[in-house]
């Protein structure tokens, strides 16, 4: 049944990536309630989510039935089995587990997306340090960057900011809580030779705290894409998106210019945006818009395009 599942849908998405040039991919998502895996194609490369669930199987019986279905990916992918990384999630999982590093294998690689390089560690962290749902997206803030300021709030690894600079970007400040995040955003700008100090900045804070350092009126173009919720030591505040959410976009409308963009995505599954109460001077709903054709009907995640 997986392996049946696998291939139709894999025979699908290839056909779509390789009109699109595209070499980083999901390819399944859960699809079988059986199969609580997430699979994801990096170039030759390809990571395997593993979300535990109750399974209801003695250990030994449950890691039969992971290997045996590694070795179907490993089939139907005709990849060997050394190209398959395995990470596991648990059902709930806060921001915190994001920074930690689980192994030292540094699994590294350099993938492309729309002629730009970055780095993934398919090894190390939770994540490999490019959300391929966030594709089109980034393509659409490359659009609007050529000669603006541009703002990337919990930047990660900087993707959203490579894009910005290899759109012509004036200038691009990228924050985050993580200095291996950042350092990570700043080798992804080397790797495209877009790397100046004298125009893109890399600030290491708690992104709640540094709002209110934040000049008014700065900013064109923000990028705005918060955990759902962060109970991290190296916050000072609990961050609760659905709760906290009003307040957070309203300080970043005061140091973006009037006119100025901001794009403001989470992943929360039951978000509701309190529009009534967000001071801006136009909001839509971007997530249809925003859907890559590897993600469709299985992305939790909202995106708005917020206007002062």
């Amino acid at each position: 049944m997986f392996e049946n599942r696998l291939t139709k849908v894999l025979k699908h998405l290839r056909k779509t990536a390789k009109r699109q040039g595209i070499t980083c991919f999901r390819i399944y998502d859960r699809d079988l309630p059986e199969f609580p895996l997430i699979i994801e194609l990096y170039e030759d490369k390809v990571y395997v989510a593993e979300y535990r669930s109750q399974h209801g199987m003695e250990e030994e019986a449950y890691d039969e039935w992971l290997h045996a279905s590694l070795d179907v990916i490993a089939k139907v992918l005709q990849v060997p089995a050394d190209d398959l990384h395995l990470r596991t999630r648990q059902r709930k999982q806060n921001r915190q587990s994001q920074y930690e590093k689980m192994d030292f294998s540094k699994e590294e690689l350099i993938v492309q997306e729309d002629g730009l390089k970055f780095k993934v560690n398919l090894s190390d962290y939770l994540d490999s340090g490019l959300f391929l749902d966030h594709r089109i997206t980034r393509h659409m803030v490359r659009e609007e960057a050529k000669d603006k300021k541009v703002l990337n709030l919990f930047c990660y690894t900087g993707s959203f900011s490579v894009y910005a600079a290899a759109g012509g970007a004036a200038s691009v400040t990228s924050i985050d809580l993580s200095k291996t995040y950042l350092q990570w955003a700043e080798e992804n700008m080397q790797l495209n030779e877009l790397f100046d100090p004298a125009k893109h900045q890399y600030i290491h804070a708690d992104v709640l705290q540094y709002l209110d350092e934040l000049k008014m009126n700065t900013y064109d173009l923000v990028v705005l894409d918060p955990p759902t919720f962060s109970n991290s030591k190296r916050m000072k505040d609990i961050l609760d998106i659905q709760r906290d959410h009003v307040e957070i976009v309203n300080k970043v409308l005061l140091a973006t210019k009037k006119g100025g963009v901001v794009y403001f995505s989470n992943n929360l599954r039951r978000f509701v945006l309190e529009e009534e109460s967000i001071q801006a001077g136009s909001i839509k709903n971007i997530t249809a818009q925003t859907v890559p054709f590897d993600f469709q009907g299985k992305l939790q995640r909202h995106c708005f395009r917020i206007v002062k």
